[in-house]
């Protein structure tokens, strides 16, 4: 991505959440400005992560960590989709409803969802590369490993998350927090849950990555 095309994503998200900010202010909505926020911060990280960048091992491996700490607020989008139930869309017919402001809200929901998501893709994408080339492990196999690997941690943070209620600030400002509710959060649901959200999620990735490109299992042009 040119720097011109990152300075647009940036410009997108602050125009977005000044609109998300002037029509969701009041419950139960208003969660979706912080959400779309955090979803974007490990946006902004990607920029700065590309294959021999940053060059310092040191600073590159704690961006990483910074990244994926942050990333499953991106596809946690996914789970806020639930919340247009709090829409009542269907009428006493049975039939969706035709109100413009549960459309306007439906609208802006999965906008952020779907924006922040593939933006994020793009970001998973683009970090896997970086760390598979600064391991010097060249083989495309790895790559997808990587992926697969990020995925799951991913969707462990999305669990912590949205059943845990714990947010990644909270790491920072009282760590101890989230060290018996990680041990204790492992049942039969939680393993169902943390593998169909991975399924969602590398089914999202793949398909887009074939649809950005025909050789997306080798990633090189073929020879005529």
């Amino acid at each position: 991505m040119s720097n011109l095309n990152k300075w647009i994503v940036r410009g997108c998200f602050v125009i977005w959440l000044a609109i998300l900010f002037i029509y969701l202010k009041e419950p139960p909505f208003n969660f979706l400005v912080l959400n779309t926020f955090l979803a974007y911060i490990p946006i902004e990280l990607s920029f700065h992560i590309d294959t021999g960048h940053p060059r310092n091992g040191l600073i590159f491996w704690v961006l990483i960590l910074i990244w994926l700490l942050f990333y499953p607020n991106t596809p946690y989008l996914l789970t806020d989709l639930f919340h247009l139930s709090l829409l009542n869309p269907y009428g006493t017919n049975g039939l969706l409803r035709l109100n413009d402001i549960m459309w306007l809200k439906f609208s802006l929901l999965l906008i952020s969802t779907l924006f922040s998501t593939i933006l994020g893709m793009w970001g998973l994408d683009k970090v896997s590369k970086a760390i598979t080339a600064r391991l010097r492990v060249h083989q495309l196999w790895f790559k997808h490993l990587v992926i697969i690997f990020l995925t799951i941690l991913t969707s462990i943070g999305i669990f912590i998350g949205r059943f845990l209620r714990i947010h990644t600030i909270y790491l920072f400002l009282t760590p101890e927090m989230f060290i018996r509710p990680l041990i204790n959060m492992w049942s039969h649901p939680a393993i169902i849950f943390i593998g169909l959200l991975t399924v969602v999620q590398l089914v999202f990735f793949y398909t887009l990555k074939l649809i950005g490109s025909s050789q997306f299992m080798n990633e090189m042009p073929s020879k005529k």
